[in-house]
């Protein structure tokens, strides 16, 4: 992309009013943004779903030359724009309805040919959400995935720089312009993080630090990836908002149990529950579910559980799936001669003592 198409790209994206699926309509229509921008209003209004409050302010020059001045601003520190048709624009976020016309990149990313997956929780992590996420990190290493996160306080940067510690690229997406940080605290991982891989936003350097920010960054980070893993929520918090925009792109999306009594498990407990989320107690689950195949002689992590004590009920179902397939969950219920209600509970108790693993579909099998 030349300076001057980026310039009409830029400005297009400072249009207050125009949003990223707006302005992929108008580009879709015209052609390129400089073509929207010199198009005549009367035939832009001919486009479906497009109104006079939407184009209002769409041709004032104020927005060209703002679009100058970050053009400026990017080629003085050396930040690589990612227009939404190129090459190197996140494969699996061109596929997002939603996903930002323009990204702004720094560091040594490459997400080609690559497992990715967003690794993200509370800020508030506890000693067992931070042992549950190196673990994590730890024995998914060896299948070379890019772990992607928000580089905020908690479960972002444990994630991170887990990665690091296993020579994994990783991605923090920002919720501010690249002339800043958030927390600042967190400027000392900065070289580490563009060394092994870097950082992505959507925002400007003039574009104001807000709270909301963070909620549409999240959108990213969901999009980038093919599986969201919650590792610790409270009741509320964006992690929870990620999970559900991943659910809305048919992402798969995991997410930790945990006691509860415990305030920061009470978001992944509820997940669960309302199958928003796969149950991930074991994190070679992950790989499982998302059917990822090392490479030939790479030696795989294999976790043991020896001398798992089994209650009667689960001895029954332990014994009928043995020697089987994957079996619905209804199917396990009559042939166990066990109510339905009760068989589910048994087999989350199973998944638990990592026994047993869900499939998509209401299936089960040992794990």
């Amino acid at each position: 992309m030349t300076d001057q198409e980026l310039i009409y790209v830029l400005a297009l994206q400072h249009v207050p009013k125009i949003g990223d699926v707006t302005a992929k309509k108008l580009i879709n229509h015209c052609g390129s943004a400089e073509a929207v921008l010199k198009e005549k209003q009367s035939n832009l209004l001919k486009i479906d779903g497009i109104g006079a409050s939407i184009l209002h302010g769409l041709f004032d020059s104020k927005h060209l030359k703002e679009a100058e001045n970050e053009l400026r601003f990017i080629k003085e520190n050396d930040i690589t724009p990612l227009y939404f048709t190129d090459f190197d624009y996140p494969e699996k976020l061109k596929h997002c309805i939603d996903s930002p016309i323009l990204l702004f990149q720094v560091g040594n990313v490459d997400l080609k040919q690559k497992r990715i997956i967003s690794v993200i929780g509370t800020r508030k992590i506890t000693t067992y959400g931070v042992s549950f996420c190196e673990k994590l990190i730890e024995e998914l290493a060896p299948f070379d995935p890019v772990i992607i996160s928000g580089f905020a306080y908690g479960t972002d940067i444990t994630a991170q720089k887990a990665a690091i510690k296993h020579n994994l690229q990783t991605v923090g997406c920002l919720a501010h312009g690249l002339n800043q940080i958030y927390p600042k605290v967190h400027k000392k991982y900065m070289a580490d993080v563009e060394a092994n891989g870097g950082f992505l936003t959507d925002f400007w350097s003039t574009d104001p630090f807000d709270r909301n920010n963070f909620l549409k960054r999240n959108r990213i980070i969901a999009g980038m990836s093919e599986a969201t893993i919650v590792i610790e929520s409270a009741e509320k918090g964006g992690s929870l908002v990620t999970a559900d925009i991943a659910n809305s792109y048919s992402k798969d999306v995991f997410a930790v149990p945990g006691r509860v009594t415990d305030s920061q498990s009470v978001g992944c407990n509820n997940l669960i529950k309302t199958q928003q989320a796969h149950l991930l107690s074991n994190p070679l689950d992950v790989a499982y579910m998302l059917n990822w195949q090392l490479e030939k002689n790479t030696k795989p992590v294999i976790q043991k559980q020896l001398f798992v004590e089994l209650s009667s009920e689960e001895k029954v179902i332990y014994n009928f799936l043995k020697d089987k397939d994957a079996q619905l969950l209804d199917v396990i219920a009559i042939q166990c001669e066990l109510p339905t209600f009760k068989v589910a509970s048994v087999l989350l108790g199973m998944e638990l003592k990592g026994v047993t693993r869900p499939l998509p579909g209401k299936l089960f099998e040992l794990a």
